[in-house]
C-alpha cells in the first residue's frame, strides 16, 4: 500500500505548485504538509516522491518560457556549428546554465545522506525560514536593481546557481529565495534576478526528480499517487510563475519575508507543543 494516498498527494502537488517558484520554500512547506497529515517525512519514499512532483512544476517553467528556451538552445546548437555565433549571448547563457548547475549536483550527491537525515529535520527548516528572510530582506535593500536579463554574465550565473545549495543544505531556506537573493545583491532588477532563478533551476530541479524517482517508486509510493502530485503541480505551477513575475514588476519582496517569519515562527510553535514531530 502506498504511503501517499491518491488524496494526499492532490494537496501535495497544490504545495509543490504553489510554492516551488516563489521565495518562500517548497519543500519546508511540502515537509510541515506532510507532518500535519501525518505522513512520515523522513520515510524515503516520501522524500522522493517530494522531488518527483516538483518535476511537474519544472514542466510548467519549460512550457510557461517555451518560446525563450528554444530560443536559447537554438543558439547554443549554431554555437556548437559556427564558431562566429559563439559570441551571442544566449550561446555563452546556454553553457552558464550548464556551468552553474554542476556545483549543486556534486554537493547534493555528496552530501544525500545528511539531506534526507538530520538536515531534514522540521527545526532546521523552521529556522532556515527565519534566517532566510533576513537574507531576502537585505538582499532587497542592498541591490541597486540597475541590471536587467541581458546585463546578465558568467559571474552572475555561477555566483546565483551556487547559491542553490544553501537550500540544498537547509530545507526551508528556499531555492528560488536564496537565487533571487544572490541576484539582488549582484544588482540585477527584481524580474532579471526571478527570471534567472527559473533558468538556472530547470536542470537542478530535473536532475533531482528523474534521480528520485526510482526510490519512490520502489519504496512505497504508488504510481497513481505519483501522477495526480505531478500532474497537479504543474498545472498549479504554470499559475504561480505567471503571478510571480507580474508581483516582482511592480512590488519588494517584503511580503514574502514577512509570511517567511510568520510560518517559521508558527512551526516552531508547533514543534514545541508536539504537534507536529521534527
Amino acid at each position: 500500500m502506498s504511503v501517499i494516498s491518491v488524496g494526499q498527494a492532490a494537496v501535495l502537488g497544490v504545495v509543490e505548485g504553489v510554492t516551488e517558484f516563489l521565495p518562500v520554500s517548497s519543500t519546508g512547506h511540502l515537509k510541515i504538509v506532510e507532518g500535519l497529515m501525518n505522513i512520515p517525512v523522513d520515510d524515503d519514499s516520501v522524500v522522493a516522491f517530494s522531488a518527483v512532483i516538483q518535476v511537474g512544476a519544472i514542466a510548467a517553467v519549460l512550457l510557461y518560457f517555451f518560446k525563450d528556451i528554444v530560443r536559447i538552445v537554438t543558439a547554443w546548437g549554431r554555437g556548437l556549428r559556427n564558431r562566429e555565433e559563439r559570441y551571442h549571448h544566449d550561446y555563452k547563457f546556454a553553457w552558464w546554465v550548464i556551468y552553474a548547475t554542476i556545483p549543486i549536483v556534486i554537493v547534493g550527491l555528496a552530501a544525500k545522506p545528511l539531506i534526507d537525515g538530520p538536515l531534514g529535520s522540521l527545526w532546521v527548516v523552521a529556522a532556515s525560514l527565519i534566517v532566510g528572510s533576513g537574507v531576502m530582506w537585505a538582499a532587497d535593500q542592498m541591490g541597486r536593481h540597475k541590471r536587467g536579463e541581458d546585463d546578465t554574465t558568467f559571474k552572475d550565473a555561477m555566483l546565483v546557481g551556487s547559491s542553490q545549495i544553501l537550500a540544498l543544505l537547509f530545507p526551508g531556506f528556499s531555492r528560488s529565495g536564496a537565487t533571487m537573493s544572490t541576484g539582488l545583491i549582484l544588482d540585477l532588477d527584481r524580474v532579471a534576478a526571478t527570471r534567472l532563478s527559473f533558468f538556472l533551476g530547470i536542470p537542478a530541479l530535473t536532475g533531482a526528480g528523474i534521480y528520485e524517482l526510482k526510490d519512490a517508486l520502489g519504496a512505497g509510493v504508488g504510481v497513481a499517487p505519483l501522477a495526480v502530485g505531478t500532474i497537479v503541480s504543474f498545472v498549479v505551477a504554470y499559475a504561480s510563475i505567471a503571478w510571480l513575475l507580474k508581483f516582482v514588476a511592480k512590488h519588494s519582496f517584503n511580503a514574502f519575508v514577512i509570511y517567511r517569519i510568520i510560518i517559521g515562527l508558527l512551526l516552531f510553535g508547533l514543534l514545541g507543543t508536539g504537534v507536529l514531530s521534527s
